[in-house]
């Protein structure tokens, strides 16, 4: 396993050059650019852009671990819908273009007025269409657990049968409603642990969610992807993300 940050919230102030000094002085090894910060990864980037983006990670310790949108596909308005698959396959586009092995996107809601059945279909054939064209690309599509309803597991699993793509997998988010009433992931992780393509987490010091499960998990899954923190911002970044790595090593081992 690998540990990385999400430029959300820690790093959402930092450009590429900081980005890379933060991550290198402190072990973490990758980064998912997240839409919107600092950073200034985004579509409007030009060719020779997107090109200084990607020699700037090469020549550097720290990956691109992935590129964060907000892509969602839930809507009830069939336009929007087909805005959102066609602005993420510009995504896996820019993600290609910038050395990004992945995309994450996300199901954000379930609304209340249509059956909840109808709506995560409706987001799994999206994403089979999305998941198809990052293939061409050699791009990832990750399918964060999040959003009102949707960040339930077994509905992030109904979503993942309904796309049927080997290409689309799930990130999963460290989420509460991860726990079970027995107190445990155990249930939830066995549902998605054969999909999981990416991990974001939480504040590592948090006792109410049960890291330790966690990890023995992905041992036994034999994950070696990506363990992102997506953690609020720092007064003393570095000193934080020493501390953030070093809990997350005694996590690793068993």
């Amino acid at each position: 396993m690998r540990i990385g940050t999400v430029t959300y919230n820690l790093a959402k102030s930092w450009d590429i050059p900081t980005i890379i000094k933060n991550c290198s002085k402190t072990g973490f090894e990758g980064v998912e650019l997240r839409t919107t910060h600092a950073h200034g990864v985004e579509l409007a980037l030009s060719k020779s852009e997107r090109e200084t983006v990607r020699k700037q990670f090469a020549d550097s310790p720290v990956s691109i671990a992935g590129l964060g949108s907000v892509y969602e596909y839930h809507s009830t308005d069939p336009a929007e819908v087909r805005s959102n698959v066609e602005g993420s396959k510009e995504y896996i586009k820019l993600a290609a273009d910038v050395g990004s092995p992945g995309i994450k996107v996300r199901p954000n809601n379930a609304p209340d007025e249509v059956p909840l059945a109808a709506t995560l279909e409706q987001i799994g054939r999206a994403l089979r269409e999305v998941a198809q064209f990052g293939s061409d690309y050699g791009v990832e599509v990750r399918l964060e657990v999040h959003g009102r309803i949707t960040c339930n597991p077994p509905n992030i699993r109904t979503i993942l049968d309904h796309a049927d793509h080997w290409n689309l997998k799930a990130c999963w988010n460290s989420n509460e409603s991860d726990i079970g009433p027995d107190g445990t992931i155990r249930q939830n992780f066995n549902l998605l642990k054969h999909d999981i393509g990416l991990v974001h987490m939480t504040d590592l010091a948090n006792p109410g969610y049960p890291w330790r499960e966690l990890f023995s998990g992905l041992r036994s899954i034999g994950y070696k992807g990506f363990c992102l923190a997506e953690v609020p911002e720092s007064a003393e970044p570095l000193r934080f993300m020493r501390y953030y790595r070093a809990l997350w090593m005694e996590l690793c081992n068993p």
